[in-house]
C-alpha cells in the first residue's frame, strides 16, 4: 500500500493536541474527525476483524487476537489478546475459561456499552456509571440432538442496564436507546448474519 494512503488512513484517527475535548474518555474531537473522513472517503469504513482458534483439549479451546484490517490499512497491535473458552465441570469442561455462549453474552454488553458512551460523547452528554447484567436462556436439548424442536443457541438474552448521567427522565429514554441502536454485535445478533463454514484436511 503506497505511502499515501499510509498518511491518509492513520491520520483519520488522530486530531491536533489543542483541539482535543474528552468526554467519558472519548476525544470527540477526533471522533468528529474521524466522521467528517468517513463522509468525504467511505471506503475508510470498511473493517475486517479475525482471529485465529486452536483446540486444546476437551472443551478447552484457545483464540488469539491481534493484526485486522481497517482505514485502508492493515493494523497489528503491539501484542496479542489469549482468549481461553472452556466449559464448566457440570458440562464435561475443565472451566479454563468462560464458555463460548458467556463470550457472546461478554460482546453484546460490552458492544452495546461502547455505543452507548461513544454517541453519548458526541452528544456532550457525561456519563457518571453505567453497569449491565445479561442473562441468556439455553436448553441443552439441541446441543445433544436430543429435539428437533429446541433450537441449539440460546433462546432468549435479557440485557439489564444501570445508568448514571446527568439527564431529565425523557432524555434518559433516548439516551438508553443509543446502545441498543448503534451497537454492531445487537445488529449481528438481532438481525443475523450469513456464516459461512469451511473445513480441510489439516497437514501433519
Amino acid at each position: 500500500m503506497s505511502s499515501h494512503v499510509s498518511k491518509t488512513s492513520s491520520a483519520v484517527f488522530e486530531s491536533a493536541p489543542s483541539t482535543e475535548t474528552f468526554v467519558n474518555g472519548i476525544n470527540v474531537a477526533g471522533l468528529v474527525q474521524t466522521v467528517e473522513a468517513v463522509k468525504d472517503n467511505p471506503a475508510i469504513a470498511k473493517f475486517r476483524f479475525d482471529l485465529q482458534n486452536e483446540w486444546i483439549e476437551g472443551a478447552h479451546n484457545r483464540s488469539v487476537v491481534n493484526k485486522f484490517y481497517g482505514a485502508l490499512q492493515n493494523i497489528e497491535r503491539p501484542q496479542s489478546f489469549i482468549l481461553h473458552a472452556d466449559e464448566p465441570p457440570v458440562l464435561l469442561g475443565t472451566d479454563k475459561g468462560p464458555n463460548p455462549g458467556e463470550y457472546l453474552l461478554h460482546a453484546l454488553a460490552a458492544c452495546i456499552t461502547s455505543a452507548l458512551i461513544f454517541h453519548a460523547s458526541a452528544k456532550g452528554i457525561v456519563i457518571h456509571e453505567v453497569e449491565s447484567t445479561v442473562e441468556g436462556d439455553a436448553d441443552l436439548r439441541g446441543f445433544l440432538g436430543l429435539d428437533e424442536n429446541v433450537r441449539k443457541g440460546f433462546q432468549n438474552i435479557r440485557v439489564n442496564f444501570e445508568v448514571n448521567a446527568d439527564v431529565s427522565d425523557e432524555e434518559f429514554d433516548e439516551l438508553a436507546n443509543l446502545g441498543p441502536s448503534f451497537s454492531p454485535v445487537f445488529d449481528t445478533l438481532s438481525k443475523g448474519v450469513p456464516i459461512a463454514v469451511r473445513a480441510q484436511r489439516k497437514k501433519k
